[in-house]
């Protein structure tokens, strides 16, 4: 949801936040925008818009932009229409200050009411703008805290407060102070108007003129004072870092946030429970809401905390924590390619990722034995365990439940992320949590964790994305290793999350080696259901499937948790209407929808043939169009879709072709299958 890419360094910035915008196109998005500081002006330029990151950039052609510094950002709308005044960057009423933010910001009203009272002016309906106009008003208000030292200024017009001060070089002229706190040393002024109270002052240097001064405290020493250069240190960095510090501290909520300052050669920036990371090369510092949009200049990472506030300039790169202080962050090297964020040789990232699953799934066995030990032993220690996750992840977790029944007894809650505060009082220090997220962002997954946390329970992270929340969360930790997944729909990290579910289940009796061995052997089976035959089967079931309103799916035991799976994929996809039922509900309402040509997907395996078969010739006695998923032909079919039957690993392998049934589908009605509308592949806000 929504995508942040930044720059500052040495090259142009605007081809850089064009490609990486472009790159993060998958996140989903309805509008896209740009703000560059123009290296000839010194000026904040914007461009932004409605549409596709193509389409504005060829109408707003945001590659002739000059400048090292900038920022960008697509928007998935939540707080407002889908408008160009409600698009990217936001900035103040001056136009001074550009802002870009992922996340929600929960009191937004509250701070809105605020600022209108100061006679703020706002442009849009966002929750995003009143971060900008936060900026402004601190930067305005004239009150600063303590000062360590203040180079040059030409003059200082009224300010309401001044803490305190280590050092002053010299000021040309000073309007009006109401109080001072205390001033360690002061070089040299030429003329003060007046100040109402000075608390101490250590040293003065020479004074040319002071018009009033109210009332003084103490003075050490006097020499002479006589003028001041520009105000561009404080102790955490420039006016404007400052204010952006305040300005975060107002917010509730959730936020990504990057700011710019005319006249400021840096990019401040700050992360809340909302994805940040940050690229790290020679020539440059990049911002960015995941490590794809830069991975072609640098794998380079520095993976940002919830609070860390970032000062980047051309030549320097500070971070500390808003509640820790000075914090040293590590740079991390990425291991996926460049190539494996891009669709090679294939019309879209969904297909590529479908024919990579025959790879995926056997990176996903892949993990460390003593890490699984380790969890295999939390579930035998402790009481009650929770699988809890979202979409295509809260499927592959179904399943998880069936086999760790079926294979090890052992009893699991399946609970979606979104539901799983009603659960939070059966938490306690002897619960074990295991939270799927494949982008290791999802909001409602993170929020489920910090529910566990609370009472002290015990979490296992699965995620597919290195360095997310997610990953950093977990008392232990697996990857599903299936590389970067650009379309928005889970494949290849689906079938990575089921395998993984197997080897647990498997681990946890004693059958780990066998589990290894059966999953190896699935790879030529994955590969021929990808094949060109296949394919071509397939797209024409779809040609035959594209008029239709309505599809229906049922499936018995874990044939009900893919069949549930596979209506996801085709919904989210095709925009047709389909929905998956356990065969043994189908008397108990669903039958009252099949009419005469209703397609109904029938998955079978060995274990439950006679009974879904049973339910199969219920919906064709009504007329249904029935379609077999199974490993043999059966005469109530109408279209027969053959998968080998791999008898605990039937989930992985039969959800394959409807992966490419969906694809198809998508295709043929022309639709962009790797960005389906309304949906976003990180869903990062509750």
């Amino acid at each position: 949801m929504c995508g942040i890419m930044g720059y500052i360094g040495t090259e142009k910035a605007s081809p850089i936040i064009s490609k990486g915008l472009k790159n993060l196109e998958y996140r989903g998005y309805d509008s896209v925008g740009v703000a560059m500081l123009s290296a000839l002006s010194g000026s904040l330029e914007i461009r932004k818009g409605v549409g596709k990151v193509d389409d504005v950039q060829n109408q707003l052609k945001f590659d002739e932009l000059d400048g090292n510094i900038g920022i960008g950002h697509t928007r998935w709308a939540t707080h407002g229409t889908v408008s160009r005044e409600n698009s990217h960057p936001h900035t103040d009423c001056a136009g001074k200050v550009a802002i870009i933010h992922n996340g929600i910001i929960e009191n937004n009203i509250e701070l809105k009411k605020m600022l209108l009272s100061k006679g703020h002016r706002f442009s849009g309906e966002t929750d995003s703008e009143v971060i900008a106009h936060l900026i402004e008003d601190r930067m305005n208000s004239g009150d600063i805290g303590s000062v360590d030292s203040i180079g040059s200024v030409d003059s200082i017009g009224s300010v309401d407060s001044i803490g305190s001060v280590d050092s002053i070089g010299s000021v040309d002229s000073v309007g009006s102070v109401d109080s001072v706190g205390s001033v360690d040393s002061v070089g040299s002024v030429d003329s003060v108007g007046f100040v109402d109270s000075v608390g101490s002052v250590d040293s003065v240097g020479s004074v040319d003129s002071v018009g009033s001064v109210d009332s003084v405290g103490f003075v050490d020493s006097v020499g002479s004072v006589g003028s001041v250069e520009s105000a561009e240190s404080t102790r955490f960095g420039s006016c404007f870092e400052d204010a952006c510090r305040w300005a975060f501290g107002q917010l509730q909520g959730s936020y990504a946030v990057l700011a710019m300052v005319e006249g400021a050669d840096e990019i401040v920036a700050v992360r809340k429970d909302s994805p940040l990371v940050l690229g790290q090369a020679d020539h440059g510092t990049f911002f960015a809401s995941d490590v794809s949009p830069f991975l072609e200049w640098t794998k380079d990472v520095i993976y940002l905390q919830n609070h860390d506030f970032v000062v980047a300039r051309k030549d320097s790169l500070r971070i500390c924590n808003l509640i820790d202080g000075e914090v040293d962050r590590p740079v991390d090297t990425v291991e996926w390619s460049v190539e494996e964020a891009r669709k090679g040789n294939f019309e879209h990232f969904m297909l590529k990722e479908i024919f990579e699953q025959a790879e995926t799934i056997q990176k996903a066995i892949q993990q460390d034995r003593e890490v699984v030990d380790r969890i295999v032993q939390m579930i035998q220690e402790g009481f009650g365990v929770f699988f809890v996750a979202c979409g295509s992840s809260y499927h592959a977790c179904m399943t998880g439940s069936y086999l760790m029944s079926k294979i090890a007894g052992v009893h699991v809650n399946v609970v979606l992320a979104s539901e799983f505060e009603n659960y939070e009082h059966f938490l306690t220090d002897r619960t074990l949590v295991f939270a799927v997220s494949q982008s290791g962002e999802t909001a409602d997954v993170l929020d489920a964790v910090k529910a566990a946390k609370r009472q002290g329970s015990k979490i296992v992270s699965i995620t597919n994305v290195m360095g997310s929340s997610l990953s950093r969360e977990g008392d232990e930790l697996l990857m599903m290793n299936s590389g970067p997944e650009i379309c928005v729909l889970s494949t290849k990290t689906y079938t990575s999350q089921v395998i993984m579910m197997v080897l647990l289940a498997c681990a946890l009796a004693g059958e780990d080696e066998d589990c290894a061995r059966r999953v190896k052997e699935l790879y030529m089976d994955v590969h021929n259901l990808t094949s060109k035959n296949m394919r071509e089967r397939l797209r024409n079931l779809a040609s035959l499937l594209v008029g239709k309103d309505h599809i229906y799916m049922i499936g018995r035991g874990l044939q009900y948790t893919t069949a549930m799976e596979a209506a996801l994929k085709v919904k989210e996809v095709s925009y047709i209407h389909t929905e998956a039922f356990a065969g043994g509900e189908l008397k108990h309402g669903p039958l009252a929808l099949i009419s005469e040509g209703t397609p109904l997907f029938v998955f079978v395996s060995r274990e439950n043939e006679d009974r879904i078969i049973s339910n199969a010739q219920e919906v064709k006695a009504r007329g249904g169009y029935v379609i077999g998923v199974s490993d043999w032909d059966n005469p109530v079919f109408d279209y027969w879709i053959k998968v080998p039957d791999c008898g605990n690993l039937n989930p992985v392998i039969q959800a394959i072709p409807l992966q490419i049934l969906a694809y198809e589908l998508a295709v043929e009605l022309g639709l962009d299958p790797d960005k389906p509308r309304n949906l976003a592949k990180c869903v990062t806000v509750l």
